[in-house]
C-alpha cells in the first residue's frame, strides 16, 4: 500500500487519542482520570519517585503534576514524603494500590479490545516495529 511516514504518525496519534477517550470513560467509575491512574501505575513500578520524574513519566509539567499530586494526596491515593534536600518523594497508599490494581484490569480490557483485530503474530510485529522506532533518537517534530 505504500504508507507515508506522516500517515503512520497520524494513525499512531489517532489510536492514542481513541485509547485516551476510552480509558478516561472506563476509569471514571473508579473515580480516576487517566493521568491519575497513570501516576498510580508509575508509583507502583517506581516507589519514592520524585515530582519531576512523575511529571516526565505522565507527560505533565512539574507545576501541573504538583497540583495533581496535592489533589491525589488529599484523596488519600498517594503520600508525599520528604526526600533528600528539598526533594519530595511519592508513595502509593493502600487505597492508591487498590485503585491502581482495579484500574489495571479496566485498562487491560480496553486495550485488548482495541487490538483484537490483530493476530498474536501481528501484535508482536507491531510491538517490535514500535520498539524499533522508539529506540531511535527522538526527533523534534515542531
Amino acid at each position: 500500500m505504500g504508507y507515508r511516514s506522516a500517515d503512520v504518525a497520524l494513525a499512531v496519534k489517532r489510536l492514542q487519542y481513541r485509547h485516551h477517550r476510552a480509558l478516561s470513560r472506563a476509569l471514571a467509575p473508579l473515580g480516576l482520570s487517566l493521568v491519575q491512574w497513570d501516576t498510580l501505575r508509575h508509583l507502583h513500578a517506581q516507589p519514592d519517585a520524585s515530582l519531576h520524574d512523575l511529571a516526565v513519566l505522565t507527560f505533565q509539567t512539574d507545576q501541573s503534576f504538583g497540583t495533581l499530586a496535592v489533589r491525589m494526596a488529599g484523596r488519600g491515593l498517594i503520600e508525599r514524603v520528604p526526600g533528600p534536600g528539598r526533594a519530595v518523594r511519592h508513595r502509593l497508599t493502600g487505597e492508591g494500590a487498590r485503585l491502581r490494581e482495579a484500574g489495571q484490569e479496566v485498562v487491560d480490557g480496553v486495550v485488548a479490545t482495541s487490538f483484537e483485530p490483530l493476530s498474536a503474530d501481528q501484535l508482536d510485529q507491531l510491538g517490535a516495529l514500535l520498539d524499533t522506532v522508539l529506540g531511535s533518537e527522538p526527533q523534534d517534530l515542531g
